[in-house]
């Protein structure tokens, strides 16, 4: 969970000057950074930042946003783009790869700009601090053309509650964070944000092993600066990792964040964290206040797959009759049907956890008999890679009362067959 080094503790004091001019000549040079941003943004050079939709959400005054038009004057030859830079340096001296381009509009300005081969003979320190840059500029370019299409939403969510007011998304490989919004017209992007995650990658298995996790998680607490040391910002937002489908496929550790950075930085590279999702501060400010603890889902994908929301219609519907046939045997009592829609090695969180599957089943009957129980604010997320699992969230309520156990259940496939393999209280 935690980060490595601060990055500019990597270099030894003797060796901050000779840093400091080496880090400076490499976006505008046979290599740059600058180069490869009309492929990355997939617009004209002069596309102008008022065109409503630079980062599809990201504040126009954003840090990031305010990089991206520096890039934008570079690409179209404008004059502009060494004020822009050197504003942006100004009011946000943290950001490293900011502060890089401006040394080198400074540098090419003075016609002293070096070949990039001059910079690959630096120290080792400083070759790694640039390679890190490169590929956060990469990243941060490359969500120009990656941002989800119009209209699409990730195909985890077959169904929102009502009661769920935003949805993240965490794109791991391409250091993306996505926040959408339920409006009346459905699901909204309205904030991207670049992101660091676990040095070692994604796909986490084992405690320490500097991953960071994948699958569908929900915000468990919201910690605040004086909550968690310096090291994590201005505050955190802790993730239910591992959660049931995790613990069943033996994957281990826990103290998976969203959290913010240190403040002498203003974010980290791409592959920095212990396996935690690492954002710029105020960007973590917007998170921490705009997201709900217990309510918000988090889905981790190593690669999101954006679909239009008609497309997934059948799986809905086969999964709310597969719901309504449970709920209509927990009305009745019926054991038969709960134990046949039951896996072998079910589970439940009712201070019941560790009993055999019949006294699990007895529990999952209703405390009424002949009762009816309806299922209220029901979220529905599936998750498929290498095996299918579906979470369900929702409030289960008895007929006659207004109020009723907040739940959350995981169904599994086997054999073709989806099989109800944990069913817990949540609040």
């Amino acid at each position: 969970m935690t980060f490595g080094q601060n990055d500019a503790m990597l270099v030894p004091p003797d060796r901050v000057t000779t840093r400091r001019k080496l880090l400076s000549r490499a976006a505008l040079a046979g290599a740059s950074l600058v180069l490869p941003f009309g492929q990355a943004s997939g617009q004209t050079p002069r596309s102008s930042l008022n065109d409503g939709a630079v980062l599809a959400g990201s504040l126009r005054s954003s840090p990031e946003a305010r990089l991206i038009a520096v890039y934008r004057a570079i690409a179209a030859g404008d004059r502009q783009a060494l004020p822009l830079a050197a504003a942006l340096v100004r009011d946000v001296p943290g950001f490293q790869l900011g502060q890089l381009v401006y040394g080198d509009l400074l540098m090419a300005q003075s016609g002293t700009l070096p070949s990039f081969a001059t910079v690959t003979d630096g120290p080792p320190a400083v070759r790694e601090q640039l390679q890190k840059l490169r590929a956060e500029a990469t990243r941060r370019l490359g969500s120009l053309r990656e941002m989800p299409p119009p209209g699409t939403v990730p195909e985890q969510v077959l169904e929102l509650a009502r009661n769920v007011r935003h949805v993240v998304v965490v794109d791991a490989s391409h250091s993306r964070v996505y926040v959408f919004a339920q409006q009346s017209g459905g699901l909204q992007l309205i904030r991207s944000f670049y992101a660091s995650i676990g040095r070692a990658g994604f796909d986490k298995e084992v405690e320490g092993d500097l991953r960071t996790p994948l699958g569908v998680y929900h915000i468990t607490s919201r910690l605040d600066d004086q909550q968690v040391e310096e090291l994590y910002g201005i505050g955190a937002l802790p993730l239910n990792y591992p959660n049931e489908h995790d613990r069943r496929m033996g994957r281990t550790g826990g103290g998976i964040w969203l959290h913010g950075v240190p403040r002498v930085s203003y974010v980290r590279s791409p592959y920095a964290t212990e396996g935690c999702v690492a954002l710029a501060n105020d960007d973590m400010a917007y998170l921490m206040r705009e997201l709900e603890p217990r309510r918000t889902p988090v889905i981790i994908a190593d690669e999101v797959t954006w679909v239009r929301p008609d497309t997934l219609s059948s799986h809905r519907a086969e999964f709310r009759e597969l719901l309504s046939r449970w709920t209509e045997a927990r009305s009745l009592g019926d054991r038969a049907t709960i134990q046949a829609l039951s896996t072998r090695d079910f589970q439940a969180d009712e201070g019941v956890q560790d009993r055999p599957l019949k006294t699990l089943v007895r529990a999952a009957a209703p405390t009424r008999q002949n009762r009816r129980i309806d299922l209220k604010e029901v979220s529905i997320f599936r998750w498929k890679r290498g095996t299918e699992v579906t979470v369900v969230n929702f409030a289960e309520v008895v007929a006659g009362e207004t109020r009723g156990l907040v739940k959350r259940q995981y169904w599994g496939k086997e054999q073709g067959r989806w099989k109800l393999f944990y069913d817990g209280v949540t609040g």
